[in-house]
């Protein structure tokens, strides 16, 4: 495949994933304008870089990558607490519909989030995630386990505080 060809396989796919791509950058930031520059710088890195892509197969978790580190150069650069009480009053709220889950989101780390998020949010296969993360299958299953373990008790605990 020649590089115009594989330059417009980049182009398709992120218009087929652009609001997958938003979704995942809101989860790192949690505000929507900045999940947008994420997606929008991650989109110019993209297309700049589409050359360096091999082969048209692995498209979809180049992009992911690309998402992922730019959300986290992101925090990094702007090392600020992200308010979360903003990302409800944008009319956004379709992002992730559960905000209980949403918010038993916050105590996993970046990579349990990552993952939790790929899987479950994005539908995305456990190979598809390694693949994306440079990790193990194996490892990946055993993160997505403990990530979904602490979950299950922070969900927990919240119903326990609803009720009593």
């Amino acid at each position: 495949m020649n590089a115009d060809d594989l330059q417009k396989k980049v182009e398709e796919q992120i218009l087929d994933s652009y609001e997958a791509m938003y979704r995942l950058a809101y989860t790192y930031v949690r505000n929507e304008e900045d999940a947008l520059d994420i997606v929008q710088e991650s989109v110019y890195k993209a297309i700049k870089y589409s050359g360096r892509v091999r082969q048209e197969a692995h498209i979809r978790t180049w992009l992911w990558r690309i998402v992922m580190n730019t959300a986290v150069d992101f925090i990094r650069k702007n090392s600020r607490e992200i308010a979360t009480d903003e990302t409800h009053e944008t009319g956004r709220e379709d992002v992730y519909q559960d905000f209980d889950t949403l918010e038993a989101l916050e105590i996993l780390d970046e990579r349990e989030k990552t993952i939790v998020v790929l899987r479950f949010f994005e539908d995305l296969k456990l190979d598809d995630i390694a693949r994306i993360l440079n990790e193990n299958t194996s490892t990946v299953k055993t993160v997505l386990y403990r990530s979904l373990k602490k979950l299950r008790v922070r969900l927990t605990e919240g119903e326990m505080l609803y009720e009593g």
